[in-house]
C-alpha cells in the first residue's frame, strides 16, 4: 500500500520574530510581545489569530498507516527545536513519498510549514516537485489545491468553499469518534508559556488520530474501503493505541 502521513501542527506566537519586525518590541517580555501583536490584529481585523509567517511550530504529530501497521507519535522530542521538527517532517516526505492526510492543512498547517521551513533553510525538494524531475508529480503533487497527493479533507468535503467548512472536533463526535480531549489550539500559547509541551504533543498527537479516522470514514464512504475493511481497520487502531504509553491514550479509548 501507499503509506499514508497523516500531520498535524501546534504553533505559538513567532516572538523572535515579532521583535525583528517591530523594533518597538525589544524590550518587551515574550508574552508582552505575544500580547501587544494579538491587540494590534484584533485591532485591525477583529481576530488575535496572527498571520501565517508569525507563527512558530511547537509540536507536529503523525500517524503513519503503511504495511507495518499503525503508528502515531510526535516529531522529534521535547528539547528539539523547531528547524529540527520542520526538517524530520519533509524528509519523511523525501524518503517515502506518502499519501499526506490533513484537516485544514492547506489554509494552515502546509502554508505555516512552507514559511518556517523558509525562514531556518530547510530543504523539501520531494514536496515541492511539479513535475520537473519526475513527470507523475506533474499531473498529482502535494501543491495543487485539486489533486490528491495531499489531501485536505476540511477543504475537500466543503467541495472548496469556506461557507461550509466544519470543524474536526464536531465532524469527530458527529461521527462517533471522540474529538478533542480536554484541550484546543487556543490554548496552546497558555501551555507553553508554563512549560507543558508534553501535553501540547498529547493534545496534537489525539487530534491528528481523530484526522485518521475520519479519513477512514471518507474512504468508507467513497467505498474505497468495504464496511468489513472499515471495521478491521477500526479495531486494529484501538489496539495499536492501547499499547501506547501516556495517559491521553487511556482518556481517548475510553472516550471512545
Amino acid at each position: 500500500m501507499i503509506p499514508v502521513l497523516v500531520f498535524d501542527i501546534e504553533t505559538i506566537p513567532d516572538v523572535a520574530g515579532l521583535r525583528a519586525l517591530n523594533p518597538e518590541f525589544a524590550s518587551l517580555t515574550d508574552a508582552e510581545v505575544a500580547a501587544a501583536a494579538f491587540a494590534a490584529r484584533r485591532e485591525k481585523t477583529g481576530s488575535e489569530f496572527l498571520q501565517h509567517h508569525l507563527h512558530r511550530v511547537a509540536a507536529i504529530s503523525c500517524v503513519f498507516r503503511d504495511d507495518d501497521g499503525f503508528r502515531v507519535r510526535s516529531l522529534g522530542t521535547l528539547d528539539d527545536q523547531e528547524p529540527k521538527l520542520i526538517h524530520d517532517f519533509f524528509r519523511i516526505i523525501d524518503r517515502y513519498t506518502p499519501q499526506l492526510i490533513s484537516w485544514n492543512g492547506g489554509g494552515f498547517d502546509l502554508p505555516v510549514l512552507h514559511y518556517r521551513a523558509m525562514v531556518h533553510g530547510v530543504c523539501a525538494s520531494r514536496y515541492w516537485e511539479m513535475g520537473e524531475e519526475d513527470r507523475d508529480f506533474k499531473w498529482n503533487n502535494y501543491l495543487s489545491r485539486y489533486h490528491t497527493r495531499h489531501m485536505d479533507l476540511m477543504d475537500l468535503l466543503a467541495l472548496y468553499t469556506g461557507r461550509a467548512n466544519a470543524p474536526l472536533d464536531d465532524l469527530a463526535k458527529l461521527c462517533g469518534f471522540p474529538g478533542k480531549m480536554g484541550v484546543d489550539g487556543s490554548q496552546v500559547w497558555t501551555l507553553f508559556q508554563e512549560g507543558r509541551l508534553k501535553e501540547i504533543r498529547d493534545y496534537c498527537e489525539t487530534d491528528v488520530v481523530n484526522t485518521y479516522l475520519v479519513y477512514c470514514r471518507f474512504l468508507l464512504m467513497r467505498g474505497v474501503m468495504s464496511k468489513a475493511a472499515y471495521e478491521e481497520e477500526m479495531a486494529m487502531v484501538r489496539d495499536a493505541l492501547a499499547l501506547q504509553d501516556g495517559e491521553h491514550w487511556k482518556e481517548y479509548l475510553a472516550a471512545w
